[in-house]
């Protein structure tokens, strides 16, 4: 008999996204599993689909007949990992959430130990491939500085920012809403609501089947993201100041413009028609200025009063498998 102060294991679930991993993700289901009812407590795993073409959808509608522990939500189009990784966090139920990629690098032996760090009191853990098995030039390198410019503009001091296999409390996520290539910045994003963070060394393995999906045009998607990732942490709270001090800036420019027009017109005797467009010009600048003021003002509301409106699956999600026959639903 179980006494009534005995600790309670919190439940988990392990949500992945999914692109063209047709030849992994049945190696990958039967590692998870193993791992998961080794550990003894409330699991489910996430397959969350992201538009594969290589017959990873008809792999999983074969493993999700016969597994009550997997869930599967197949999105209707290639949305990014991002949007992958949103659908997951939406649906999953688990206390504490962890996420890895799908293309068996990570190892999900790691997995209790990320557990065992978040029951320890931290809300974010992060994984370190210290012993990375990547091409150097193509894939370390590049990581290796993109990694340092996303931690000195997030100021999150992490050695592997991109590593998949990260944890996370339920509640420090479920107030995100991520998109373009955010999914790298999501410690970052956790620190803005207070959120405690660590990192933990874990294992890497190369790539067996399938071709890694990282390129150029998605480093360029990172750093614009990189960009509007500095100003919503910097401004999250008072978007006011930001816009309110460009705004008055604009406002005394014209103000200025509007004396010196004046002068003009009062000591020098010059017709208005001869300062028709420096009269436009401060018109424009004083115009400008209050709006910039009023968006912040604007801004400032939508903060304080929150985002009230539930979220929806429906513009991303293309079918919710549970483990179920669809003639059952």
């Amino acid at each position: 008999m179980k006494r009534k102060n005995e600790f309670r294991k919190k439940s988990l679930s392990v949500v992945i996204p999914l692109y063209n991993e047709g030849k992994n993700v049945v190696l990958l289901f039967q590692a998870l599993k193993k791992v998961l009812l080794r550990m003894d407590r409330e699991t489910e795993i996430i397959f969350v689909d992201d538009g594969s073409k290589d017959g990873t959808r008809e792999v999983l509608r074969a493993i999700v007949q016969k597994e009550n522990i997997l869930k599967v939500v197949f999105l209707r189009k290639n949305f990014g990992q991002s949007a992958a990784l949103d659908a997951g966090f939406r649906i999953s139920s688990g206390e504490i959430v962890v996420t890895m990629d799908g293309d068996l690098q990570n190892d999900p032996e790691d997995i209790p130990m990320i557990v065992e760090k978040i029951e320890e009191g931290y809300d974010v853990v992060s994984g370190w491939r210290k012993d990375r098995k990547d091409k150097l030039l193509f894939r370390r390198i590049p990581s290796i500085i993109a990694n340092k410019i996303i931690c000195s503009i997030t100021k999150i001091k992490l050695h592997d920012t991109g590593c998949a296999l990260k944890g996370y409390k339920k509640e420090v996520i479920d107030g995100i809403r991520l998109y373009g290539e955010l999914h790298r910045f999501l410690p970052a994003l956790t620190r803005v609501e207070g959120a405690t963070i660590t990192e933990v060394t874990v294992r890497h393995h190369p790539r067996r089947f399938g071709r890694s999906k990282y390129n150029l045009t998605r480093t360029f998607k990172v750093l614009m993201d990189m960009v509007s990732l500095r100003f919503f942490i910097k401004h999250l709270r008072s978007p006011l100041g930001f816009f309110g001090k460009i705004g008055i800036l604009i406002t005394m420019v014209g103000l200025i413009g509007a004396v010196w027009c004046g002068f003009q017109i009062i000591d020098k005797n010059i017709s208005i028609i001869n300062l028709n467009v420096p009269l436009t010009v401060v018109f424009l600048l004083l115009v400008a200025g209050f709006q910039f003021i009023f968006l912040g003002l604007i801004a400032s509301l939508i903060v304080k009063t929150g985002e009230r409106s539930g979220f929806t699956l429906s513009p991303f999600v293309l079918n919710i498998n549970e483990g179920k026959d669809e003639d059952e639903k």
